[in-house]
C-alpha cells in the first residue's frame, strides 16, 4: 500500500519555485482584508457562466509515494469554447514593476489548477491568466499564456518530482515518530499528586476538541503534564503538531527539556524553537536587504536544501541549532525557524506568533488548525500581553522628524507627516493641564491622515531603497495603527498624553478577551494553564472562557508543614517606605539569620529594592548578596541563578523586582533555595492606563480597582512565593510583608496552603 502525502497546490509550487531574496519591500503591509476585497470585487465581475473558487484535486504517484494535490483557483472563465484558469494576485506594488515573468511561483500555482482541470475534462489545450491588482488604486494587469494538456502534465510530474525528497523525508519520520510515541513511557518513575489529573484532562480536552482552563500549583510538573498528552495525542491521529506558548525565555526552555527527557525514553519528534528576530540576527544590524545581508541574498534559491539537512540531522532544534545551519547554508536564521516551523511536529514559541494579529504565522491554513493545539503556558500572562499585541500608539515626533527630513525631496509625503503632526499638536492643546484627555471614539481624522501618509511613504520607499530608516519605521508604526484601528469596539478607548513637546496617541485595548478568542478560533483545542489562576472566575472573564470551555482546580500536593508562612505587617505603601525600608531591612537579617540558607527577596520596583538594599548592607555582619539590574543580558540571568548553590559555605541573599525575569518560570530546587520574601502586594504602578482599566470595568458593574490593581498584583506575589516550593521534598519559609496581607479581601486571595501563617515580631 503507498504512503498518502496531501499538499495544497500552492504549498507544492512555494516550495519548489520560491526563489531570489529576503526582501523588505516585498513585505510591504497589505492587509488580508483588503487583498480578498481585491480578489472578490474581480470576481463579481465575472460573466454568467463563468465560476469562482473552484475546487480541484488530482492524485499523482510518484517514488512509491501517492501525491494527493488539491486546491482552490480564483476563477474559472468561460469564452468562445476557451477555457480560462484565472489566478488573482494582490499588492501594493506599483503595477509597472510587475512583468510577465516577475513571479515564477505565480504562473507555476495557475498551472498546475490548469493541469488538474484539463485533465478532469479531456481538454488539449487551456489558457492561464494572472490578475494583478493593486490595492490602493484598484488598477489591474493581466498577463495570459495557453499550455497544451501534456506540457502541463510533464510540469506538474516534475514539481511534484521536485517535492518529493522532502516528502519522502516527512512519511519516513512520521512513521518513525508515530511508533516512538506508542512506545513512549512517561519520563519519569511516577506521577506527582495532581500530574496525573493534569495529564488526562488535557488529553480529554484535545480529544474533544475542547478548551481547558487549569489551574495547577507551582512545582506538580506542569511542563510535562501538558506536553506529555499533546504528544501521544499526535501518536492518536488527533493532532498533527502543537504549539508551547510561553511569554519569557526561561519557561521556553522548560519546555524544550521536557521533549528532551522524553526524547531520552525513545520519542523521535521534530521541535523548533522560534526566537524573536533581533536575537537571531547575526549581522550588527536588522535589515532584511539583500544589498546589505548575504543571508537574506538569495535565501530561497538555498533554503530547500538547508530543510533537508536540519530535518534529516536534528530533533529538538533550537535557537544555537538554528544558527548553526543557517551559517553553513548561509540563510537568515530568523526566516530558516520560521519555515521550519510550518513542517515541524511541536513549535516553541511566545504567545504572538498565534494571537498578535502583525505578528502571527500567517501561512497556517484553517485546514491545518484543525489538527493543531495549543499549549499556553502561564496564561495569566495573556491579560497584559492581549492588551498589548491589541493596542497600537503613535508620537507624534517620529511625524515632525519625517517632516523635515522630507522638505525640499518630496512635497507631498512632507505634506502628510506635517498633518500627521498637526494633529498631535491640536490633541496637546486638548489635554490642557491635565496633559491627558480619553477618548471612547477611534480616532477616524488621525487614521485618515495616517492613511494618506502610508501610500506616500511607500511609494517613496519604492522607488528610493534604501538608506531611509526613519520613514521606513515611521511607515510599519502607521500600518500598525491602521491595523489595529480595524479591531476597535467598545472594548477600547483611545487616549493621549504629553510630557513636553511630545505627544503620544494610542488606541488602548481595555479587555482583550474576544479577541483572544477570535485569534485562537480554528485550532482544535487550546489549554491555557497557570499556576495563579486566581480568582479563577476574573481570569475566565478576561481570557475568554465560554460555556463549553473544561476549568479544572488542582489542589496543591504539597503539605503544610514543608512551607513556614510568615506576615511581617509593615506597610509597603509609597508613602510609607522611606519610614519602613530600615524595618525591612532588619527584618531580612533576622528571618535569614534564624532559617539559614539561600533566599529571594523581591520588591515592587527597582527604586524600592535599591532603597531597602542600600540599608541591608549598612546592617551589621552583612550576607552575601547579589542584585538585579534592569536589562540583563541572557548571560546575567544565567549567572545570577548559577549564584544560588545548594552546598555553598554562606547564606546567599538575591534582590529581584516582582513580575519580573527571577519571579517566574525559575527552578532552584532543594537547598538552592530556603525562603521568599515578598515585600508588598504587588499592586500595579499608578497611572493613567490602569485608571482607564479602573473606570471601564466599574462602569461594566465589576470591581473595576481590583480588575485593575487588586488581581494582577496578588499575581505578581503568587508567582514569587511559587519559586520556593519547586519538587514534594523541598521545604523553606515564605515572608510576606505588608499589613494588607492580615485584610479579610487578601487573606481571601491567598492559597489553601499559605492560610496557617505566623505574624513575625521585631527583632
Amino acid at each position: 500500500m503507498l504512503d498518502i502525502v496531501k499538499v495544497s497546490v500552492r504549498g507544492l509550487v512555494e516550495y519548489v519555485y520560491r526563489s531570489g531574496s529576503i526582501d523588505w519591500r516585498f513585505r510591504t503591509a497589505t492587509t488580508l482584508a483588503e487583498g480578498t476585497k481585491a480578489h472578490q470585487k474581480i470576481q463579481q465581475s465575472y460573466g454568467k457562466c463563468d465560476q469562482k473558487e473552484v475546487f480541484v484535486h488530482t492524485e499523482m504517484v510518484v517514488d512509491n509515494l501517492s501525491f494527493l494535490i488539491e486546491g482552490r483557483c480564483d476563477g474559472l472563465l468561460f469564452s468562445d469554447e476557451r477555457v480560462t484558469i484565472d489566478e488573482i494576485k494582490s499588492t501594493s506594488h506599483d503595477l509597472s514593476s510587475i512583468e510577465e515573468d516577475t513571479y515564477p511561483v505565480h504562473w507555476a500555482q495557475a498551472k498546475v489548477y490548469a493541469c488538474i482541470y484539463a485533465s478532469d475534462h479531456g481538454l488539449d489545450n487551456i489558457q492561464v491568466q494572472l490578475t494583478y491588482v493593486q490595492v490602493d488604486t484598484q488598477e489591474q494587469k493581466r498577463f495570459k499564456k495557453e499550455f497544451s494538456r501534456d506540457e502541463l502534465i510533464l510540469f506538474l510530474e516534475e514539481a511534484v518530482k521536485a517535492y518529493a525528497p522532502y516528502a519522502l523525508l516527512q512519511v519516513r519520520h512520521r512513521k518513525e515518530r508515530d511508533y516512538s510515541i506508542k512506545e513512549l513511557p512517561f519520563p519519569f518513575d511516577r506521577y506527582r499528586e495532581g500530574q496525573r489529573k493534569l495529564a488526562g484532562a488535557v488529553y480529554t480536552a484535545i480529544a474533544e476538541g475542547k478548551n481547558l482552563f487549569a489551574q495547577a500549583p507551582t512545582g506538580i510538573g506542569k511542563t510535562m503534564s501538558t506536553t506529555f498528552p499533546a504528544v501521544k495525542a499526535i501518536g492518536e491521529g488527533l493532532l498533527q503538531r502543537f504549539f508551547y506558548l510561553t511569554a519569557k525565555t526561561i519557561t521556553r526552555e522548560a519546555a524544550e527539556e521536557a521533549v528532551l527527557l522524553m526524547q531520552d525514553k525513545g520519542l523521535r519528534l521534530h521541535t523548533v524553537t522560534l526566537t524573536a528576530k533581533d536575537k537571531m540576527c547575526m549581522k550588527d544590524k536588522t535589515i532584511c536587504q539583500k544589498d546589505y545581508c548575504e543571508f537574506a541574498d538569495g535565501y530561497y534559491d538555498r533554503v530547500n536544501g538547508a530543510v533537508l539537512d536540519i530535518l534529516e540531522n536534528e530533533t529538538v532544534i533550537n535557537r544555537r541549532t538554528i544558527q548553526e545551519y543557517a551559517l553553513r547554508h548561509q540563510l537568515c536564521p530568523f526566516e530558516f525557524s520560521l519555515d521550519l516551523a510550518y513542517g515541524a511536529d511541536v513549535v516553541i514559541c511566545d504567545y504572538n506568533y498565534i494571537f498578535d494579529p502583525r505578528v502571527s504565522l500567517k501561512r497556517f491554513f484553517e485546514e491545518q488548525k484543525k489538527k493543531t493545539a495549543l499549549l499556553v503556558d502561564e496564561a495569566h500572562n495573556l491579560v497584559d500581553r492581549g492588551r498589548e499585541m491589541f493596542s497600537a500608539e503613535i508620537h507624534k515626533s517620529a511625524f515632525l522628524n519625517v517632516s523635515r527630513e522630507y522638505k525640499g525631496s518630496n512635497a507631498e509625503l512632507q505634506k502628510a507627516a506635517k498633518a500627521v503632526n498637526d494633529f498631535g499638536l491640536s490633541v496637546k492643546k486638548r489635554c490642557g493641564e491635565a496633559r491627558s484627555l480619553v477618548m471612547e471614539d477611534k480616532p477616524d481624522q488621525l487614521i485618515e491622515l495616517l492613511e494618506v501618509f502610508i501610500a506616500l511613504a511607500e511609494r517613496e520607499l519604492l522607488n528610493q531603497g534604501e538608506g531611509q530608516q526613519l520613514l521606513l519605521d515611521t511607515y510599519f508604526t502607521a500600518q500598525s495603527f491602521i491595523r489595529i484601528s480595524k479591531l476597535y469596539d467598545d472594548r477600547y478607548v483611545t487616549y493621549a498624553e504629553y510630557e513636553r513637546s511630545e505627544v503620544k496617541i494610542k488606541m488602548f485595548c481595555l479587555d482583550p478577551s474576544v479577541l483572544l478568542q477570535q485569534m485562537g478560533k480554528g485550532y482544535r483545542s487550546s489549554i491555557f494553564f497557570s499556576a495563579t489562576f486566581t480568582p479563577i472566575d476574573y481570569y475566565k472573564d478576561m481570557i475568554g472562557f465560554r460555556d463549553e470551555d473544561y476549568a479544572l482546580a488542582i489542589p496543591s500536593p504539597f503539605r503544610r508543614d514543608q512551607l513556614q508562612i510568615c506576615i511581617q505587617p509593615l506597610s509597603t505603601r509609597y508613602r510609607d517606605r522611606e519610614r519602613t525600608r530600615e524595618p525591612i531591612a532588619q527584618m531580612i537579617h533576622q528571618v535569614v539569620r534564624e532559617n539559614k540558607g539561600n533566599f529571594l527577596v523581591f520588591f515592587p520596583s527597582y527604586q524600592y529594592m535599591f532603597d531597602v538594599y542600600e540599608q541591608f548592607l549598612n546592617e551589621k555582619f552583612p550576607f552575601k548578596s547579589i542584585v538585579q539590574s534592569s536589562g540583563m543580558s541572557e548571560e546575567e540571568r544565567e549567572q545570577f541563578l548559577q549564584s544560588f548553590q545548594a552546598d555553598a559555605d554562606e547564606p546567599l541573599i538575591g534582590f529581584a523586582v516582582m513580575g519580573g525575569i527571577f519571579s517566574e518560570g525559575v527552578d532552584l530546587v532543594g537547598d538552592r533555595l530556603n525562603g521568599v520574601i515578598v515585600v508588598g502586594v504587588g499592586l500595579p504602578q499608578l497611572g493613567l492606563e490602569r485608571n482607564i482599566i479602573k473606570d471601564y470595568f466599574s462602569s461594566l458593574g465589576k470591581n473595576g480597582y481590583n480588575y485593575s490593581y487588586v488581581y494582577p498584583g496578588i499575581n505578581k506575589v503568587l508567582q514569587a512565593g511559587g519559586r520556593l516550593i519547586r519538587s514534594e521534598s523541598d521545604r523553606g519559609t515564605i515572608v510576606l510583608v505588608d499589613d494588607r496581607f492580615l485584610t479579610r479581601q487578601y487573606q481571601a486571595l491567598l492559597p489553601y496552603e499559605w492560610q496557617d501563617y505566623t505574624i513575625l515580631k521585631p527583632d
